[in-house]
């Protein structure tokens, strides 16, 4: 399972990565046209905009494949060793679904909506910038499973927020 996790997790930090450069990129092209050309590159702020989504969901994914998503753990920490690790499996229950439902099912439903629709600046499908949804859900919905398996045997890596997490209390 672990070596599934690192390389989803490189690939994850290089389309991350490799969107906000783009974003920079593109972000100073339309300052250049905009303020010296004084011919504004509309197409440029469209894509931005979408790569934007694109970063903030591969980031989002990671976010979960590290299981360091926001969480309230006051009540959990009290519990015993068991009931901890059975909360922190409905947890990974409940985020699995969520991507099934609204991320996998609803992302594609939305995604083939969206293909009749094109772009107003770059004349492309809108439903090609959705895709994102419900690869970030499979994304997700794996990470999920990796989480539980990882759980249930006890192996969870411990992140680095959380362990600073531990230290501050």
């Amino acid at each position: 399972m672990k070596p599934l996790r690192n390389t989803i997790n490189q690939a994850l930090n290089c389309l991350a990565g490799a969107s906000f450069l783009a974003m920079v990129g593109l972000t100073c092209w339309q300052v250049f046209t905009r303020y010296l050309l004084k011919q504004p590159s509309s197409w440029s702020e469209e894509l931005v905009s979408y790569l934007f989504a694109w970063m903030s969901l591969f980031g989002a994914s990671l976010v979960t494949g590290e299981r360091v998503h926001m969480n309230i753990p006051l009540l959990a920490q009290q519990a015993s060793p068991c009931i901890q690790k059975a909360l922190s499996v409905f947890a990974e229950v409940v985020a699995c679904l969520f991507s099934a439902v609204i991320l996998i099912f609803g992302g594609v439903q939305i995604t083939n909506l969206a293909m009749g629709q094109m772009t107003s600046s770059l004349g492309i499908p809108i439903g090609i910038f959705y895709i994102i949804l419900p690869l970030s859900g499979i994304l997700n919905v794996i990470y999920t499973i990796l989480n539980i398996v990882d759980i249930l045997h006890g192996s969870l890596p411990r992140t680095e927020a959380v362990e600073a997490e531990k230290e501050a209390v």
